[in-house]
Parts: C-alpha cells; structure tokens; sequence
C-alpha cells in the first residue's frame, strides 16, 4: 500500500495545479491559499516517503499495474529521498515569500504548482523517456514563471531560456532515442542490464546516447560555456521566482545527471570512455573557475549569485565525471547544500529587495543597521557559500577535492589535480565578493539613496519590491496589486529615492524570516553531519560502485 505514496507525490500538485484557475473565474486571490495547501500536501507525502524508505528500504510502484521494463516506474531510494524533501521544504517555504513580494495572479500560482509537480516526478522516475516528459513540465513552467512579471526586460529573458532549455532537451531527447535502439528499452535498470548484454560499453550508440544525454543536462545545468541564459533568468524573474528556480531546477537536472551515469550507464562505462569522462572534467573545471571569477566582478546581488551556481555546479559535474566514490559523495552532498544555500541567499536578497528597492551592493551600505536579522542569514549563507567549515559547503567541496586529489594520484594524470586546483582558486573568488558583501552590510558608511538603475545589466523592477505596479501612481510603492507595498517592519515600503536611514528595524514577516533563519541555522549544523550524510548515501554508493 505505501507504494501509492509515488504517484500521489507526482500526481498531488498537478492535479492541484489546475484549482487556482478553475476557481479563479470565480474568487480572486484564491491562488495562494490553495498553492499553499498543494505544497503542504506534497511535503507531507514526501516525509511519509522518506520514512518508508528509512524503515523498509528502497520501494517502487509500476503505474497502471503494468510491470517494468514495458511499464513506467516510479523509484524511492536514499539519493531521490534526499532530493525529494529539498523540494518540498523550498517549495512550501518559498510561498511564505511570495504571499508578501508576489506575483499575485492566480495563474502564477497554477505554473508554481506544475513546477512542483515536474520537480517531484523528475526526482522519482525510474524510466528515462518520462524523465523527459518530467524534465519538459519543468522547463516550461520555468519559462512561463520567469515572465510572470510581464515585464520585457524578464519576457526576454524567457525566451533565451526558452530557446536554450529547447535545444537541452532535444538533445537529452536524442540520447534517450539512441538508448532504446542499442538495448530495446527504456527502463533505467534494464537500459543498464541490456547496455551489457547486448551493446557493451564501447558500442558507439551507446556512446552516443550517453554524450547527448549529458550535453543536453549540461544545457539545463547551465554549465560553462552554455550558461548564458542562467544569470538573465535569475536576475530578470520576480524574486519569488528566482528563489524556487535557482533552489530547485538545475540542481534536478544535477540529480538526472548522477542518477543516469550512475544508475543507467554505471561507473564501468566511465572507466571504458576515459575520452568523455575527460571532456566532462575539462568542461566543469572551466565552469568553476570561470562562475567564480564572473561573480566577482558583479553588483548586483541576483546576478552573482547566479553566476556563483555556475561554479559551484561545475564542481557536481566533476564529480560526476572522476568517477570517484569520496567525489560523488561530495558532489551529492554538494548538491543539497547548493539548493538549500541559494534558496536561502535569493530569499534573503528579496527581503532586502522589499525594504531598500534595490538589489546592487553599492545601495546597501550598512544594511545590517536597518535590516539585522536579513543581513545576518545572508552573511552566514553567504560563508557556507565560500565553504568555512563547520558548514555543508566546506563538506561538499572537501569530499570533492578530497576525491579529485585521490584520482588524480591513483591515475598518474594531472585531470585529478586540477580540480582540485580550482575548486581551490573557485574558493579565492567566492571569499573575495562575499567578503565584499559583508563589508558593505556591516562597515560601509551611511546608506545612500535607493536607485533603480542598473547601467550594465541591473536590476529589474520586480512586482511587490519598492517600484510602481501597474496602475499605481510612479512614485508610489505597491504590493502588485494596488495597496501600499509593506517593508519587513509591516511598514510602507519606501519609494524610489527615499534614504536607508529611513527604515525601520528589521522584523521582517514571520514566515520568511523562519524560513530563512531555518536555512542558515540548517546548512551550518549539516556541516556537521559528515558521517551521517556518508551514511545515508552509503546504499546508493555501495550500489554505484560495486
């Protein structure tokens, strides 16, 4: 019977997904409470999971009662479990947020919940064609939530993401296509029982597949060079967007990644393709040291961030590729903290948003004055980032590096090495404008006036922050719907111009400032957790290496 809880995760939010424009014809700002009851529903399911997977072990339900490899499957193991609770904790949390800073519209609320549905789907599958069809509800959601503003500075930037996420998943598509001509199936455990039995590991179609599938995931990664669309999307979307996107949608590509090289074609197919086991690492390694170096040199907070995740998802994709038991702990690890750490980061930079109406470090002088409670949580996140320990992020990155030096020694190469190198260098550039961050929150000289410019790729007026919504006076602040937008205090938000010193002490809505207390507090104390979460990976490893 507990094998019901599958389809009812994946099943719940989209089926719930059509309620906010159904009763929508009817109530206005019905969106909301019903987003929040769907999401809550599916955090619970995902616990219920969670705690069958802890006491029986790994469970799967065919759908329609038609047995794999002709059914589709749906899988909960220790790696999906992990990745599944990340996305109901952001998804449940993040509504908080958007209640206060918007969009409002019952239609953004109906793709927030198909986003949720695609999300859950993509984590559970066990079949790589309807891994497509997840990864495909996903990305058009995204799209669709990216322009919920109806602005056209975030319209464009949509359709770059549309175009690229496109070409990501044709060519996934295409992979997956050469898979079922070399094994006649589509079923992950088959594909890897028939990769042996029929193909081999040096079979070009199975090759073929495998370097399609990984392009086109590096595309919805947004790994370097083929990142482009990554800091527009982020910087453009309303910031309750940014947080659940930047949080939860590359690293379920992520997760794809680790779950069809590990699971479908095995750690045997990477040692007997050195070749693209080498380019994968070349790419990620290029990839962390140039996200760093690009984040460094930014102002405004959304597109630094942005540019941080491409860093820090190079080190996921090389530790994918090094093949490495110590490495993909560490990138597994990494992969969680890097979704909790940016929801964490881009939730904060909203609610800084709301109250001073900018999102550049140069208009947040002594932030921490007004704002002590904000300023904190992203200063913490922001150190978590760099990776000083006791933090998850110092774990993942050491598992990392601690993998890559193991690899490059057992080898005789210098692939390894380098690396580790970089991720060191990626860890230079992460201090230095995460340090320049916290200079400016705690010891930068008086406020200065809030600014909406952003010569060079700025900030966009984004609905509820300090800007004017439509229909409402161009000096005015609103909620996006038409009354006084509200700071963290509850107070009127400020309008553009208006001096920091102007506002009140930082007590920012209750609900996000929990949420965002509960991020740093949670990605501190998992620094701690090395053995805890080596052992909770521990089944998948043993599996995927032995």
């Amino acid at each position: 019977m507990t094998e019901v809880l599958l389809p009812l995760a994946v099943v719940a939010p989209i089926v719930v997904s059509t309620l906010p424009l159904a009763l929508g014809l009817r109530y206005d700002r019905v969106g909301w409470p019903v987003a929040a009851i769907g999401t809550t529903v599916t955090a619970g399911i995902a616990a219920a999971i969670a705690a069958e997977t802890v006491i029986s072990g790994p469970f799967s339900h065919a759908l329609g009662g038609f047995l794999p490899p002709v059914g589709i499957e749906l899988v909960a193991d220790r790696l999906s479990v992990a990745v599944l609770l990340l996305v109901a904790a952001v998804s449940v949390a993040t509504l908080a947020f958007a209640r206060i800073a918007g969009p409002h519209e019952n239609s953004f609320y109906s793709a927030y919940l198909l986003l949720v549905g695609g999300l859950v789907g993509m984590v559970l599958t066990g079949d790589l064609f309807n891994l497509f069809v997840f990864l495909e509800i996903t990305g058009l959601t995204t799209y669709a939530l990216i322009a919920a503003d109806r602005s056209g500075a975030s319209a464009y930037a949509s359709l770059k993401y549309l175009v690229v996420g496109t070409v990501g998943a044709s060519l996934y598509l295409l992979g997956v296509g050469y898979v079922f001509l070399a094994t006649g199936t589509l079923n992950m455990i088959d594909v890897q029982a028939q990769i042996v039995a029929q193909a081999g590991y040096g079979d070009p179609l199975v090759r073929a597949s495998y370097a399609f599938i990984a392009t086109g995931l590096a595309l919805k990664i947004a790994l370097f060079p083929v990142h482009s669309w990554q800091p527009d999307a982020y910087q453009r979307a309303p910031d309750s967007v940014t947080t659940i996107v930047a949080a939860l949608v590359s690293t379920a590509s992520a997760y794809a990644l680790i779950r069809v090289t590990y699971t479908v074609f095995t750690v045997d197919f990477l040692a007997a393709n050195e070749g693209i086991a080498t380019a994968i690492l070349v790419v990620s390694t290029v990839s962390i040291v140039a996200g760093s170096a690009l984040a460094a040199i930014q102002s405004n907070l959304k597109r630094m961030f942005a540019y941080s995740s491409v860093a820090q998802f190079g080190m996921i994709g090389a530790s994918v590729a090094l093949a490495n038991e110590t490495a993909l702990l560490g990138g597994i690890v990494h992969l969680i903290g890097h979704g909790l750490v940016k929801f964490g980061l881009f939730l904060g930079t909203g609610l800084l948003a709301l109250g001073y109406g900018t999102r550049r470090i140069g208009n947040l002088a002594s932030a921490a004055r007004a704002a002590p409670y904000t300023s904190g949580a992203v200063a913490v996140l922001g150190l978590v980032l760099v990776g000083i320990p006791p933090s998850i992020g110092f774990l993942g990155k050491w598992y990392i590096g601690v993998g890559a030096v193991d690899a490059g020694l057992a080898s005789g190469g210098a692939v390894g090495i380098a690396v580790a190198t970089a991720i060191f260098v990626s860890t230079l550039f992460t201090l230095s404008y995460v340090a320049r961050i916290i200079e400016r929150f705690y010891f930068a000289g008086a406020g200065l006036p809030g600014d909406h410019g952003d010569a060079g790729g700025g900030d966009a007026p984004a609905d509820g922050a300090a800007t004017a919504s439509r229909g409402a006076p161009a000096d005015a602040a609103t909620d996006g719907g038409g009354s006084p937008a509200r700071t963290a205090s509850g107070l009127p938000a400020p309008v553009a111009g208006a001096p920091h010193s102007s506002l009140a002490p930082d007590r920012v809505p209750t609900a996000s400032l929990i949420a965002l207390a509960l991020a740093a507090v949670a990605a501190v104390a998992l620094g701690f957790g090395g053995f805890a979460l080596a052992e909770w990976f521990d089944p998948f490893l043993t599996e995927a290496f032995t």
